[in-house]
């Protein structure tokens, strides 16, 4: 329901704390913090800094984890988060650090502009040619790294996104497009194989703690 350009701009801000309060719960944030450790690592053994764009930013709670984890290891981290319109934009400015409106299929970056380019429960939003085109952009855009993060699709997961969102209180249409999501989601072999026909590259793929998938491919030293 949310992908769709005539809602309310005020219930997607209130269904974006309601992912904000599931990545808290249900191993979003932590699933991204795993992939991104090791860059992180690699940077602060160079004594470099890094920048951050994260496509879909929602609230800017990952980000905002991003930047404490990077901040523990002794690395600047300069996050970038994007969102399709500008009331979105708008809301998530304090947590992103720099916040934009744009399309995440067309980057208004030029080629290798940003270190690492992250996606953290977005993919599964797009069909399988948008959703190519996505991965191309991100691989265009980033100098070192692309991370994904996504929905397990599984069983479990459905049914504890449903009795979850009502324990913490969601609003109807996140609990929705909750259920929707998971289904939407990926196992392993189809994230890589996704990813493979994108950007020709064979990626290792991590099930994680929550129901989650991971990736991150290199894209430069």
């Amino acid at each position: 329901m949310l992908d769709d350009p005539s809602t309310d701009p005020a219930l997607s801000l209130r269904a974006l704390q309601d992912v904000a309060t599931a990545n808290r719960w249900f191993g979003g944030t932590l699933a991204v913090l795993a992939e991104l450790r090791p860059l992180l690592r690699e940077a602060s053994a160079r004594g470099e800094s890094l920048t951050l764009l994260d496509l879909g930013s929602g609230a800017g709670d990952v980000l905002v984890a991003a930047r404490g984890l990077a901040t523990r290891m002794g690395v600047q981290l300069h996050t970038i988060g994007l969102e399709r319109t500008f009331p979105l934009a708008h809301a998530g400015r304090g947590a992103c650090g720099l916040s934009l409106a744009a399309d995440a299929l067309t980057l208004p970056f030029a080629n290798g502009a940003v270190d690492v380019v992250m996606c953290s429960q977005v993919l599964h939003h797009f069909e399988e040619d948008e959703a190519r085109q996505l991965l191309r952009e991100m691989h265009r855009v980033s100098r070192r790294a692309v991370l994904i993060a996504d929905l397990r699709r599984a069983w479990g997961a459905l049914a504890g996104v449903w009795l979850g969102s009502f324990l913490l209180g969601f609003h109807p249409v996140s609990r929705h497009d909750g259920v929707v999501s998971v289904r939407r989601g990926f196992r392993a072999a189809e994230l890589a194989s996704l990813v493979d026909r994108a950007v020709a590259v064979q990626p290792v793929v991590h099930d994680r703690l929550g129901f989650r998938v991971t990736t991150c491919w290199r894209t430069g030293p």
